[in-house]
């Protein structure tokens, strides 16, 4: 933690991002970006590991909001709910993921505009669209290597509209198309970003 607090302050970077989740038990390492249960007790753990990092490193934190595929128990709180206890509790900053928001919202039934319209837009550093896989049995799995569908567009608006202007990062890990492909979803991001900002503001 000392290397890399010295590595982002040697480079000014006004925040270091990590994904919200379980990657690693003991000397095991998944390889995967795995949920944390949704609770009181998951919260005050990992808000309280989160501040013991932010503290050595001396940089505040972008916590980042995962997609995941199993349900949680129903004694636990919603997602939106559990990811703002801990952004909270840590007093972090959210990077905020609108691709895996609509992804968990179809695989478990919640709307996902509910869910933005819980989290503290101060706390919003920079938001994250990517495409996913539709399975045939109506899963869908992130996998940054479609193209962005209509309905993550559509969220990535009202998010803007609700968070105001940051950064927007366009993801595409594999399957990687034709450059003009990938422009032409780069201007339709440009394109929601102007409209959406400039009606926020406008109000």
């Amino acid at each position: 933690l000392g290397e890399l607090g010295a590595f982002l302050s040697e480079l000014e970077i006004p925040w270091h991002s990590e994904h919200l989740c379980l990657g690693a038990v003991g000397d095991r390492f998944f390889h995967d970006l795995l949920p944390l249960p949704f609770t009181e007790e998951a919260a005050a753990i990992a808000s309280q590991r989160l501040i013991e990092v932010r503290d050595a490193i001396d940089t505040p934190l972008a916590l980042e909001n995962v997609s995941y595929y199993a349900p949680q128990g129903s004694d636990g709180l919603a997602e939106a709910d559990f990811v703002v206890e801990v952004l909270e509790r840590a007093d972090a900053k959210l990077l905020l993921d609108v691709n895996n928001i609509y992804v968990n919202s179809r695989n478990f039934g919640f709307d996902p505009r509910a869910y933005i319209d819980k989290i503290p837009p101060e706390r919003v550093v920079q938001i994250h669209v990517a495409g996913h896989h539709l399975r045939e049995d109506g899963l869908r799995i992130d996998t940054h290597g479609e193209p962005v569908p209509s309905d993550v567009f559509q969220l990535l608006d009202y998010a803007l509209r609700k968070v105001g202007a940051v950064p927007v990062l366009l993801e595409r890990d594999n399957n990687i198309p034709p450059l003009d492909a990938l422009l032409s979803e780069v201007d339709e991001l440009w394109s929601i970003y102007r409209h959406a900002t400039e009606s926020r503001d406008a109000r």
